[in-house]
């Protein structure tokens, strides 16, 4: 998805909300999203903002890389857009035509 910044260095306790409030001084955000491990339910210490429009992105990357958040530098850059879908591959274990 265009305007979508990938945030890093986030605090274990950095919550949705502190994010989106966060980049909302810049513009308009459309999603503001901490990524939580599965199976421990903590943050993984990073997250993705999206913005409204390019120019308010590229605000908000010039204006909140490498401030402090929640007591933590953070790291703001443009997400890469990779196609979606579950992922994932191979892995190898297999034993048919492996000789």
């Amino acid at each position: 998805m265009p305007n979508k910044l990938f945030v890093g260095g986030l605090s274990w306790n950095t919550t949705d909300e502190l994010l989106r409030d966060s980049f909302a001084a810049h513009g308009e955000v459309v999603e503001a999203k901490v990524v939580m491990d599965r199976e421990t339910g903590r943050s993984r210490g990073f997250g993705f903002v999206t913005m409204a429009t390019a120019d308010q992105m590229r605000t908000a990357q010039r204006e909140l890389d490498g401030k402090m958040l929640d007591g933590r530098s953070i790291r703001v850059n443009e997400a890469d857009n990779k196609p979606g879908g579950g992922g994932g591959g191979g892995g190898g274990r297999g034993g048919r035509g492996r000789y």
